[in-house]
């Protein structure tokens, strides 16, 4: 085929070419797969450098023919189908502008099609598209041109071995490392430029914060045997140790067990109003703190070979950490940087806010650890994960709790029925649950209150203390970042591997997003550390596609990937399996029949999507299905596995037992039926 071809070419040059020419751009304008084929045949038919000529121009003309297409004739078509990318495309040209085109077309990692189509949705000029295009493409190209040149040369099959098609695919296979070296060594000359790099490094690794990412950074740093510094201005363990999930849980236990005397009728005895002496309630809560600190201590870390040092720390260039403590300013120099810093409650402009004196879950502790009795009547702004949990456990301990939600719903990211049953356990604990209410003006005359919009109407409450939930944003300022020229918005702008615009100046935690939770904080700690050590060898992207997360109420609330309702809204076809826990022994047991879980799944297929489940124990059930779903265990597997009884974790098995019962084939037991009666006689 390949000699006709050729011999084509020879007999009707201008033709072959003129035919070549249209198809090469037919086939890019189309955004056709063929694009590596057909730039090894004109190498094959034309030889190099009338190859390299013919392919590049034609290249660049369908491209840019495909870029016009999506502008002005496929705009919808190609966001619908190419949405998620395009984010990453815009997000690119916004920080590199033109030379984040050439970046794409000289190290295709997101392919040559893709490009042509997505491109056309950005304001980027025709123009400027084409002759980036042309030149990012122009290393490649030459390398497969030669390719399809001496592969066109071959005479017979022992040719192959020859050197010169051993060289050409060689080139082939080490071409984009070469490119991606080569791009790295100017990105990195572009960002660093006016900035001087110490000759030496006092430390490999500064991490600035001492919260759950900073304490696991430092802690492989360390483990690794690297000289790394973590710097504190405040109290070691960050939010979760001090004023976020140690104290709210210890509080929740405590209201839990009064909601269970009150109760306890319900376990055969007799129902006993409790008697809460809200000062011994908080104090316990400090005492949860002091026995868990330890396990965060200066003492412990040092031990670990971790230098503590207290103070605020400041970037003063991409390499330079100045930290200011008891004992004046002092400056390192470090390899690398990880800002690790956090994230505090937010506090919204409503008019009269601060003369109400708010609390949010970071001031709440101190505000509230001497009084004798909870709040009387308590505010709780916000129907989120951590108003919920407040607003429940002050009820259960004796306050009047009238929780506050703007959105229609609570839980607004979880499943509909998840929020209904919620805001049902929420009111039989006594919580006044007031969705599509929003706080417009707080006030005091005899007393606190605050005006509530709600259905065109405006309503006047009154209240004691009013706890402020509505989110967490990122502690990004006094740190240096805006001085290097990092981008900052809700929260640090990082790339998949944790690295800012300075690749040596790393974040992770809640400062870094997308998530906040301790757990991926930990979790981003382990990648932003090793990239800050190891990344000039190997860097790790972050990996999100599993992280399940809770919400501690009455009943707990836990869920891993889709939930019905974002499957429905991203066009995914899902099965869902469903198992009522009033069916599992141990609920019933436990005197807890209630709540479910629920699996989604590939209709007809047993891996896992997306769980929720609602119920007690539902944080530690998650267990099992997170494992599952990162190692790629189907229902199949968790089925065949032995479960002690009776647990809470059988949970799992009786859904995946559901799920197979659901799929049994009808006419196999037929098939089995039949079996049977003629063994019967």
């Amino acid at each position: 085929m390949l000699d006709r071809l050729s011999a084509g070419a020879e007999a009707h040059p201008l033709a072959a070419a003129l035919a070549f020419l249209g198809i090469y751009v037919a086939v890019t304008a189309l955004s056709l797969p063929l694009a590596t084929p057909l730039t090894l045949l004109g190498g094959a038919l034309f030889g190099f450098w009338q190859g390299l000529v013919m392919v590049s121009v034609a290249a660049t003309a369908g491209a840019t023919l495909a870029f016009l297409a999506a502008r002005y004739l496929l705009r919808d078509w190609v966001r619908a189908r190419l949405g998620d990318r395009a984010r990453g495309i815009e997000a690119g040209l916004a920080r590199d502008g033109a030379f984040y085109l050439f970046s794409l077309r000289l190290i295709p990692v997101v392919p040559f099609v893709a490009v042509n189509l997505l491109m056309g949705l950005t304001p980027m000029r025709a123009w400027t598209f084409a002759w980036v295009s042309q030149l990012g493409m122009l290393a490649g190209t030459v390398v497969y041109v030669n390719a399809g040149t001496q592969l066109g040369a071959l005479e017979d099959l022992s040719g192959i071995v020859s050197a010169p098609v051993l060289a050409s695919f060689a080139a082939l296979a080490v071409f984009p490392w070469i490119a991606r070296a080569g791009l790295g060594a100017v990105r990195r000359r572009r960002v660093y430029r006016g900035w001087r790099r110490p000759a030496r490094f006092d430390r490999n690794l500064i991490v600035i914060g001492a919260g759950s990412a900073g304490l696991v950074a430092a802690y492989i740093a360390a483990a690794v045997r690297a000289r790394v510094t973590l710097v504190e201005a405040s109290e070691m363990g960050g939010d979760c140790l001090n004023t976020g999930c140690v104290p709210s849980k210890t509080l929740i236990r405590s209201a839990t067990l009064a909601h269970q005397m009150r109760h306890a009728g319900r376990w055969g005895l007799t129902d006993t109003p409790p008697t809460v002496p809200f000062r011994a309630v908080m104090a316990r809560v400090r005492a949860a703190i002091a026995r868990i600190a330890p396990h965060d201590s200066v003492e412990r870390y040092t031990a670990l070979g971790v230098e503590v040092l207290r103070g605020h720390a400041r970037l003063v260039d991409p390499w330079t950490v100045e930290i200011t403590g008891a004992d004046g300013p002092r400056r390192l120099t470090s390899r690398a940087v990880i800002v690790a810093t956090g994230a505090r409650p937010v506090l919204p402009p409503i008019p009269g806010l601060d003369g109400v004196d708010p609390l949010t879950s970071e001031t709440l502790w101190d505000a509230l650890g001497d009084q004798d009795a909870p709040p009387a009547r308590l505010l709780v702004l916000g129907g989120g994960p951590i108003g919920c949990e407040l607003a429940q456990a002050f009820a259960r301990l004796g306050s009047q709790v009238m929780l506050v939600e703007r959105a229609p719903r609570l839980l607004p990211r979880e499943d509909a029925e998840v929020a209904d049953l919620l805001a049902a356990a929420l009111r039989a604990d006594g919580v006044a649950v007031m969705t599509g209410h929003e706080a417009r003006a707080f006030g005091r005359d005899d007393g606190a209150w605050v005006d509530l919009d709600h259905a065109g109407g405006t309503a006047r409450l009154g209240f004691d203390r009013v706890i402020v939930a509505l989110g967490r944003s990122a502690r990004l300022e006094g740190f240096g970042l805006e001085d290097l020229g990092i981008a900052t918005g809700r929260t640090i702008a990082v790339n998949d591997f944790l690295e800012t615009r300075f690749p040596n100046i790393l974040a992770a935690g809640d400062v870094a997003g997308p998530f906040q939770f301790t757990h991926v904080a930990a979790h981003q700690a382990w990648f932003a550390s090793v990239n800050a050590l190891f990344g000039s060898i190997r860097r790790f992207r972050a990996d999100y596609r599993v992280i399940p997360h809770a919400t501690f109420t009455d009943p707990e609330i836990a869920r891993l990937g889709l939930s019905e309702a974002e499957a429905a809204r991203q066009g995914i076809a899902v099965e869902v399996t469903r198992f009522d826990l009033a069916g599992l022994d141990r609920a019933i047991t436990d005197g807890a029949a209630r709540g479910f879980v629920k699996v989604l799944t590939p209709p007809g297929r047993d891996r896992i999507l997306g769980v929720t489940i609602m119920g007690d124990h539902a944080g530690d059930l998650m267990a099992e299905f997170t494992l599952a779903m990162k190692h790629g265990l189907g229902l199949g597997k968790i089925l065949s596995t032995v479960h002690v009884y009776p647990t809470w974790a059988e949970a799992a098995k009786s859904t995946a037992g559901a799920w197979r019962r659901a799929h049994v084939n009808p006419r196999a037991l037929a098939l089995l039926e039949r079996f049977h009666r003629w063994r019967r006689g």
